[in-house]
């Protein structure tokens, strides 16, 4: 029996790579169903002032054929404790790189008075998107 019924992560997953894919799968070992939201692309562009590479029907299409995920849904807000009133998980998994982020101190507190755990896994170290536009736009 895993430990949580009901996971939760969120990104962008532009160019889709190893860490996008660690984070999924060390999150479905974790728990019975695993939800992604994956960033619109209007989103991205109110909060990273840039429009992803690949489109978001694609990255939606691609993050669905995971086998690690159970459902995906559209981002349209970067309210963690709004996707929690809305689906209900126990536990929301985020890469460690974000731990100690002001967004994410502020998630923890919340989840911690209603019973939800934040889950911080390792970062996938020399990969990012990020990185990947900036070799690709050279």
């Amino acid at each position: 029996m895993k430990k949580y019924k009901l996971g939760y992560t969120a990104g962008v997953f532009d160019l889709f790579h190893i860490g996008h894919l660690n984070i999924l799968k060390n999150a479905k070992e974790q728990c019975e169903r695993l939800i992604v939201a994956v960033s619109t692309d209007e989103l991205v562009m109110q909060y990273k002032n840039k429009k992803p590479l690949v489109p978001f029907n694609e990255r939606i299409a691609i993050v669905q054929a995971i086998r690690y995920v159970d459902e995906v849904i559209p981002q349209i807000n970067r309210d963690k404790f709004w996707a929690w009133q809305l689906i209900g998980f126990d536990a929301m998994f985020v890469g460690d790189d974000w731990k100690g982020d002001k967004l994410f101190n502020e998630v923890e507190l919340k989840f911690k008075e209603v019973g939800v755990d934040l889950v911080y896994l390792p970062y996938t170290k020399g990969v990012s998107s990020t990185l990947l536009r900036e070799k690709i736009i050279v």
